[in-house]
């Protein structure tokens, strides 16, 4: 009989006035994948925080291995074999691997106290060869790539002699390619027994690694499901609480003509000293163009330059054929650009001021808004309650704020005030980040929308699904380089994952 390495008896945690996990059961098997899935605020990493001693829980049971056991903080969960892989990786860059993975526990020689790092070297070249990992232990972290500085991460938890791993959404900095070897490395381990708890809202990642999967919504446990005996259809609904629909039709359309176009465009960050190098892009009316590419390679900076957030070192912007390359933002945005920012709270939002007062932003010199010289509230009041209705966005009261939103109402605050001002280019980037699958839904109806109305779209995103399902036309930025362009159907998803880690390709 099968025993349970995990078992969370009525789990409950509370921050302030929100309950975070309500009552929660979970178990997960001996040497099972088992994936923890729901939207962004479901409950998911506030479990595996209180599993793993991050988080005290305010009521329940934890067993470990049919144990009961007390996890105060994380030493406690290493004590009881637990490891814990977070999305943002602890390690120091200018340290080699086998220096990161025993900080803490180095082996000392039998006389004195010098670290044995021969022993230590032996310890580790074992994991390496048993799980397939194929690092070498004197390796910098900071000449590693984003998947081989979480292999790093999971050596360490290994070296500690972890048989259960907590993985919080490991895949999001990931390539396809990474992706796959990364499961290729789940799978090993799960052959020699661990126990895997892979944390995630992706359906089609859910329905390849793992073995069962716990569904949560709004801190309750939904249900826990065998993946033979379900479907992403399935999953879906139950994270969301209603039918959902995953594949958009995407009409067919033949664009218009230019409205936005870069040319030759080159910019050195002067912080990370990465470089846009002459960057040539056009975007027609009634099209959706895809920017693909690891994050830092080049996004963020061109998303700034393109919104008027930072000038170019070289090169020129034009918009319906007027040059804007020195024009500010606050000009862009009168002759037609919609910006929706890939840090909603940097560029998008004041978290303390109101829903009302955040429709305004960047319109507060329009005379559409004003009553002689002072802002129209009764005007601004009610033309935010028609945008909150038209763009679903979900809220507490009159009074409520900004911060007091999740992340997906948040994001349709934005687009709604973004895509009511008629709008002819908007950039759209990271739209759907950190925002439940029912919102992603809705955003992309709304740049589908857009297309269908003959405007032009930029779409920067790291999902490739997304960018698949939506895009015209795919451009691959790797190094501040556009590295491939073509129409949608001549990438698929592995080509576009090797070209977004740097292998070359002609330019179709």
């Amino acid at each position: 009989m099968t025993i349970n390495a995990v078992e969370m008896k009525n789990i409950s945690k509370s921050f302030g006035s929100v309950k975070a996990n309500d009552s929660i059961d979970f178990s997960v098997k001996k040497g099972e994948i088992h994936c923890l899935l729901g939207e962004n605020g479901a409950g998911k990493s506030t479990l595996v925080k209180i599993l793993f001693g991050l988080y005290n829980k305010d009521q329940g049971q934890i067993k470990i291995n049919n144990k009961p056991v007390k996890i105060n903080n994380p030493a406690g969960a290493i004590k009881e074999k637990m490891g814990m892989i977070h999305q943002h990786f602890m390690l120091v860059d200018r340290f080699s691997i086998i220096e990161n993975i025993i900080a803490g526990q180095e082996p000392t020689r039998t006389w004195g106290t010098s670290i044995d790092k021969k022993k230590a070297a032996v310890k580790v070249k074992e994991i390496s060869q048993n799980f397939g990992f194929d690092l070498d232990p004197e390796a910098l972290i900071e000449n590693l790539s984003v998947g081989e500085q979480q292999r790093v991460e999971i050596m360490k938890a290994l070296y500690r002699e972890a048989e259960i791993l907590i993985l919080d959404e490991p895949t999001a900095v990931l390539t396809p390619q990474e992706t796959e070897e990364l499961f290729e490395i789940m799978e090993s381990l799960k052959e020699d027994n661990k126990t895997i708890i892979f944390i995630t809202h992706k359906l089609n990642e859910t329905m390849e690694i793992a073995d069962r999967i716990t569904i949560l919504r709004d801190g309750k446990k939904i249900g826990t499901v065998n993946k033979n005996d379900t479907t992403p259809q399935k999953l879906a609904n139950m994270m969301v609480g209603r039918e959902v629909l995953l594949d958009l039709e995407k009409s067919s359309k033949n664009p218009g003509k230019e409205i936005f176009s870069i040319k030759n465009l080159s910019y050195k960050n002067p912080v990370s000293g990465l470089e846009l190098n002459e960057i040539n892009i056009s975007f027609k009316k009634g099209e959706i163009v895809g920017l693909a590419g690891v994050e830092g390679n080049g996004q963020l900076e061109l998303e700034e330059i393109i919104a008027g957030l930072k000038a170019p070192d070289s090169g020129e912007i034009l918009f319906n054929s007027q040059k804007i390359t020195k024009v500010s933002t606050r000009e862009r945005r009168n002759m037609g650009l919609a910006h929706i920012p890939s840090d909603r709270n940097k560029y998008g939002l004041v978290g303390n001021f109101s829903l009302a007062k955040n429709i305004l932003l960047g319109s507060e010199w329009n005379p559409e808004f004003k009553n002689k010289f002072m802002i129209d509230f009764d005007y601004l009041n009610n033309y935010t309650d028609q945008i909150l209705k038209e763009y679903d966005v979900r809220f507490s009261g009159k009074n409520s704020r900004a911060s007091e939103l999740s992340g997906g109402n948040q994001q349709k605050l934005i687009i709604g005030r973004e895509l009511s001002r008629g709008a002819e280019f908007v950039l759209a980037a990271q739209p759907t980040r950190g925002v439940d699958i029912g919102a992603i839904e809705f955003i992309h109806r709304q740049l589908l929308k857009i297309r269908e109305e003959d405007k032009a779209v930029f779409l920067i995103s790291a999902e490739l699904d997304e960018l698949m399902s939506l895009s015209d036309r795919i451009l691959v930025i790797y190094e501040g380089n556009i590295v491939a362009r073509g129409k949608v159907e001549d990438f698929d998803q592995e080509e576009l994952g090797l070209l977004m880690a740097g292998h070359s390709r002609e330019e179709r």
